[in-house]
């Protein structure tokens, strides 16, 4: 049985907050995403593709922002708990697909190292685990600067 999910998610930069994409933090210049956990919108988007593909619900389902225990909770560790879901009830990721949607900052650098941290989270070769970063050529929030966005399609099977 193969299974596909789409994830996305949103968060609104702010000053005062760390930057993490992918679990890896960028620098900004003190301006980061603002939210209950890290606010790490690409992990977020993962997450909620590979819970959405095996119908398990959404991130906040599982691990709700009126929950203390998550506040500033660290995204990859979330991403991993997803994983072990999965996992337990016999599903296999397959590969996955995701897209940052960012003016600023350029995040070429940093991408293959997001890569890797989603691969080794969910025990995949980095080869299935594609991450890409987008501008909207100023058009919409994440043009104006005023948020970051991100999508991912996945695919499992049982």
């Amino acid at each position: 049985m193969i299974r596909i999910g789409h994830g996305y998610d949103v968060h609104k930069l702010v000053e005062g907050r760390k930057l993490i994409l992918g679990g890896v933090e960028i620098e900004n210049n003190g301006i980061g995403l603002l939210g209950h956990s890290d606010a790490d919108v690409l992990l977020h988007a993962v997450s909620d593709a590979l819970l959405g593909a095996a119908a398990y619900g959404d991130i906040g389902k599982h691990f709700p922002d009126t929950d203390e225990k998550y506040k500033n909770a660290d995204s990859l560790r979330l991403l991993k708990c997803v994983y072990g879901l999965l996992k337990e009830n016999g599903y296999h990721i397959v590969n996955l697909d995701a897209t940052v949607l960012a003016q600023a900052p350029k995040l070429a650098p940093y991408i293959v190292k997001m890569r890797e941290n989603i691969a080794e989270a969910l025990d995949l070769d980095v080869d299935f685990v594609s991450v890409k970063a987008t501008t909207e050529e100023g058009l919409g929030f994440t043009g104006a600067k005023q948020g970051i966005a991100a999508h991912c399609v996945c695919l499992i099977e049982k």
